[in-house]
């Protein structure tokens, strides 16, 4: 399941955070959730969070009707060069 979901990622979702300077790795598929890492300009930017549960999240129940969240593990208060500040 963890492959399947980076592929989805990595085909789908990391083009468009590229764009802005940043990316997203999965950390662990446990119980249904998927942890993720946000990086590069997606870490502490002011709009993580909509990115998160407005794209991230919902391509991903799309594909994977049995994920129930998509829960973030990034520390935001530590990011260096957000997109947004």
């Amino acid at each position: 399941m963890i492959r399947k979901i980076e592929a989805l990622l990595k085909e789908e979702v990391v083009p468009a955070l590229e764009a802005h300077g940043g990316s997203i790795e999965v950390v662990d598929v446990d119980n249904n959730k998927v942890y993720v890492k946000m990086t590069g300009g997606c870490h502490g930017c002011a709009g993580a969070r909509a990115t998160l549960k407005d794209g991230v999240e919902r391509i991903i129940k799309e594909r994977f009707p049995m994920i129930e969240e998509v829960v973030d593990t990034t520390d935001h208060q530590t990011g260096q060069n957000p997109y947004m500040s």
